[in-house]
């Protein structure tokens, strides 16, 4: 994984944002979070993290996107949690999954049928409409297609060793094993969890059933795209300059 400052100016709060497949930092160094400095993660071939970062601020407000919430539970799972704040945003613990994920159906497909010509459809499918589309191709991700086609696979690699392969119907003890072995990390509860009503990636009925789990954060329906200017202006900007009274309105009416 990789682990990009946009802003490092020993701030005593750090605001940490968990990108999504296929990311870099192009689409998210224009937000200018205050007070705080800025870290975006994306890459996820391998799940490698320096966790030193969590002690070296006073705060850590983390907000993780798409494919980036299954890899933002898994390293948040290991770190003390009383110094951190944690937004997830149209993305779930459980990535692929019928019920609470993209069904595995459909992210065999995407994986299996991953052309250029595809991702571009994918792109656009993450976009409410033809110019919120244009605007995201002025700051697409710069990175390699078979780098991002490598690390598709490999995020279904990872997850089937932790959670077990459900492309299996056989008990398997040996993946029963490595669900217990692993099963804390898949409890990871966010505080706040948003869920786009427009999301074309992630089934929003899928993504209420996974922020609804055994220790129950907030759940906010927007009415967002996959992908959101908006949303993200708010979230890894705006909200963070707003006094608390303000924000919670903010959620009580949320239009964004």
């Amino acid at each position: 994984m990789k682990q990009v400052y946009i802003i490092h100016e020993n701030h005593p709060k750090l605001l940490l944002l968990f990108a999504g497949w296929a990311a870099d930092e192009t689409p998210f160094k224009q937000y200018l979070p205050k007070g705080m400095d800025y870290m975006i993660c994306y890459d996820y071939r391998t799940l490698d993290f320096d966790k030193s970062i969590f002690d070296r601020y006073r705060q850590i407000n983390v907000v993780a996107w798409s494919m980036g919430v299954w890899a933002g539970s898994i390293i948040l799972s290991q770190v003390r949690q009383d110094n951190i704040l944690s937004i997830a945003f149209n993305g779930s613990t459980y990535p692929i999954d019928n019920l609470e994920g993209i069904p595995l159906q459909t992210y065999q497909a995407t994986l299996d049928g991953l052309t250029p010509v595809s991702l571009q459809k994918f792109l656009r499918r993450m976009c409410k409409d033809s110019n919120a589309y244009k605007a995201f191709m002025e700051i697409t991700p710069r990175r390699n297609f078979d780098e991002i086609k490598e690390e598709l696979r490999l995020i279904q690699e990872q997850y089937f060793e932790m959670r077990g392969d459900i492309r299996n119907d056989i008990y398997d003890e040996a993946a029963e094993d490595k669900f217990s072995e692993y099963y804390d990390m898949y409890r990871y509860q966010y505080d706040y969890t948003f869920i786009g009503s427009n999301d074309r990636i992630f089934p929003p009925e899928n993504l209420k059933l996974n922020g609804n789990g055994p220790m129950e954060g907030v759940v906010v329906m927007t009415d967002s795209a996959h992908y959101d200017e908006a949303m993200f202006r708010f979230l890894l900007q705006d909200m963070w300059e707003m006094p608390v009274d303000d924000f919670l309105y903010k959620l009580k009416n949320m239009d964004i």
